[in-house]
């Protein structure tokens, strides 16, 4: 099988992240169950754990009185309402056939009907009456609705000023809970960012560097995304307050490291070619060239350059020079080979014309 350097490279980096993301996802999972099982290991405080049971009891039990109470005027207010209808039909018959009789007698003129009237206006009394006591009935009924609706309407203020109470100490029994749980998540999971911030820094050069990356993926996974979401929250203010936090502390880190880095690249510019030419590796030094960049500085070692226009060509023509020295930090770049004589990157092993080793660093 042909060997292919560039191939394997890329090969090798896929098998690693790929080792990596595997391994962060079993970790992943691993640590959700273990999360979510933490919410079960207590229950949850619950509503009736607060509520005053026998205020309640008896509460409801008062209502369910009032309420039968209520059911029973109403059957009553049903049956006096047809009594009453019943009234106003036989009243309201009485009263027209006694008015058709009476317009009768005075065409008549019989004074033998005298009798006859007292005893129909006698009947329609009687109507009227039974009419006046099924209103009464009815409003005294309707009344005493009313006011056991009144005592209803206590009785049920008075539950829920006792349920609002159990609710208050419900929300304060469940945020401390929820802090207890996020405390027992945090023993666990900062650890777990502990030592991937310690991967980070100590072990990138690790020839098990891809598992050793998992880990860390899955540590900055399990803390941002497993466990800040679990951060009691208490009106957002802790949770605002430790984003802060945290972002101060890293941009104070990161700017430290960026500032650091400067300085260092600063001492390493001042010091002399040959021992900043020693100090170039091999993987850096093909990464510089394809770039067309000082491995030093990291500046662009390619010269651009303009021809003069003609007569009939009025735009310039930029194209660019290869230097053999870094123009801005002074490392020399490229020489000839001692054997063949073929222009080569001076960091690189081997002439790439002849295979002769480059002994630009041994000469130095």
């Amino acid at each position: 099988m042909e060997f292919n350097n560039k191939k394997l490279e890329k090969t090798s980096k896929f098998i690693n992240y790929l080792i990596a993301i595997v391994l962060c996802g079993f970790l992943i999972a691993l640590s959700g169950k273990l999360m979510d099982d933490v919410d079960h290991w207590k229950e949850r405080p619950q509503l009736e754990s607060f509520e005053n049971l026998n205020l309640i009891t008896k509460e409801k039990g008062l209502i369910s009185k009032i309420d039968a109470e209520i059911d029973l005027k109403s059957e009553q207010q049903n049956s006096i309402q047809n009594t009453l209808n019943i009234a106003n039909n036989k009243y309201s018959n009485a009263k027209k056939s006694f008015d058709n009789w009476l317009a009768a007698r005075k065409t008549i003129g019989s004074p033998k009907e005298d009798d006859a009237i007292l005893e129909r206006a006698n009947k329609l009394d009687e109507y009227y009456k039974t009419q006046q006591e099924s209103k009464k009935k009815l409003a005294d009924l309707k009344n005493d609705i009313y006011v056991l609706g009144k005592d209803q309407d206590i009785i049920t203020a008075r539950m829920d000023t006792a349920r609002d109470g159990a609710y208050e100490l419900q929300t304060k029994a469940i945020q401390k809970y929820d802090l207890k749980v996020f405390l027992i998540r945090l023993m666990f999971i900062l650890p777990i960012l502990l030592i991937g911030i310690f991967f980070i820094v100590k072990l990138r050069k690790h020839k098990y560097w891809p598992l050793f990356l998992g880990f860390v993926l899955f540590s900055f996974y399990a803390f941002f995304v497993g466990l800040i979401p679990y951060l009691p929250s208490y009106g957002g203010y802790i949770r605002y307050s430790v984003g802060i936090i945290l972002s101060v502390l890293f941009g104070i880190y990161a700017l430290n490291k960026i500032k650091e880095f400067i300085e260092r690249k600063k001492r390493e510019l001042k010091a002399p070619t040959t021992e900043r030419a020693k100090k170039v590796q091999t993987d850096t030094a093909e990464k510089a060239l394809d770039d067309h960049m000082c491995p030093s500085c990291g500046k662009d070692f390619i010269v651009k350059k303009w021809d003069k226009p003609s007569e009939k060509k009025k735009q310039h023509i930029s194209y660019g020079v290869v230097t053999n020295f870094c123009r801005f930090c002074g490392l020399e770049l490229f020489k000839p080979c001692g054997k063949c004589g073929e222009e080569n990157f001076v960091h690189l092993p081997f002439c790439a014309s002849c295979g002769d080793p480059v002994t630009n660093k041994v000469e130095i």
